[in-house]
């Protein structure tokens, strides 16, 4: 979500299939809402974070099932069941207090805080709001202004 500003609606609702490759780039299509599909292309870290999850966790040939997905009960492996947006939001604030943060973070901080970075490295607000989906550069102001919202 820090990297490709993703919702966490669409994030959670992408296949294995919705990481590809086009012109040597790693690429992510998001699911976002009104059933709108949103390619862009990855950040480096990005892309070596889900190569090396996607590897790690052998879904590279099960590209139909979910990305994200639940740990099945008792086996401490991944399941077929996409992780819900209410478990991505206890295994937020699940780190956030066991990093000794006391901050009202949520999934959406991760948008936010990508949007912010991105912005103080040069990049123009026009570019961000186009790359997370927003119809207005109001928007991706006021996310920085309030990064909870």
């Amino acid at each position: 979500m820090v990297y490709s500003f993703a919702r966490v609606g669409a994030a959670l609702s992408c296949r294995v299939e919705d990481v590809f490759v086009q012109n040597r780039r790693l690429w992510v299509r998001l699911h976002e809402k009104g059933g709108k599909r949103h390619e862009m292309s990855c950040h480096h870290n990005l892309e070596a974070y889900l190569t090396a999850y996607i590897d790690g966790c052998s879904l590279r040939e099960d590209r139909k099932s979910p990305l994200f997905r639940t740990i099945a009960r008792g086996t401490m492996r991944l399941s077929d069941s996409p992780l819900p947006q209410t478990s991505a939001f206890q295994m937020v604030r699940r780190h956030a207090a066991a990093a000794d943060n006391a901050a009202a973070i949520g999934n959406h901080s991760f948008r936010a805080t990508g949007i912010t970075a991105y912005l103080k490295n040069g990049g123009t607000l026009e570019k961000a709001a186009a790359m997370a989906n927003h119809a207005s550069t109001r928007t991706t102001s006021s996310m920085i202004a309030d990064p909870t919202r």
